[in-house]
């Protein structure tokens, strides 16, 4: 591997490297001098030592779309908070779902993100991902009906438009944009293939 192609590998890594730092204050709620420094190395540990099959990104980056994801996750960070609250201070027990939510988009990345973006958010929790059919299990508070399960499963396909909107391959944004069917959906029919880990190693 040439030190111009290493250079290019590393350049398309350092949003998923600072994105790991972001991770770590996100997840100690401080953004700290401290919690950037501890979360450099822990970025740097994680990398080196826990490796894995390299997550290339595409490149792509709509600025527009990401600052409106990143106030649109503020704005339902206080809206999920609220509803957190008055669960709590409501008499009675509060009511709780497993809501399976299938994805679209076959792409590692966007499955974590989106994980990640509904975990955050007070009221929902991943607790299992099914990374072959590219469906997320989430533990969410306030179902009460078919239609909060509903309401559930679109805002998982709502967030994963978002991102892909975001930071998504042109290749993803075209399936968003034409409303292709979830990848279980499609698996199904036999339209698609799981990727095999000997394929992604390769």
């Amino acid at each position: 591997m040439s030190l111009r192609t290493k250079l290019r590998h590393l350049w398309r890594q350092l949003p998923f490297f600072l994105w790991l730092i972001v991770l770590w204050m996100l997840l100690w709620g401080q953004f700290t001098v401290l919690a950037a420094v501890t979360g450099l190395a822990v970025a740097i540990v994680v990398t080196n030592v826990f490796r894995l099959p390299a997550a290339e990104l595409t490149g792509r980056v709509n600025v527009v779309w990401l600052v409106f994801d990143v106030l649109r996750f503020l704005a339902e960070l206080v809206s999920g908070a609220v509803q957190v609250a008055w669960q709590a201070i409501t008499p009675g027990q509060p009511s709780a779902a497993i809501v399976r939510a299938p994805l679209r988009i076959d792409d590692d990345l966007i499955m974590t993100h989106v994980g990640v973006v509904l975990s955050l958010v007070p009221g929902s929790t991943v607790i299992e991902a099914d990374r072959s059919h590219r469906v997320l299990f989430l533990h969410s508070i306030g179902v009460r009906s078919a239609e909060d399960v509903v309401k559930v499963r679109e805002s998982a396909l709502k967030w994963e438009a978002r991102i892909v909107r975001a930071v998504g391959s042109r290749a993803e944004l075209q399936q968003i944009r034409d409303g292709v069917d979830t990848f279980a959906e499609r698996l199904d029919r036999g339209e698609v293939t799981v990727r095999r880990k000997e394929e992604e190693s390769a």
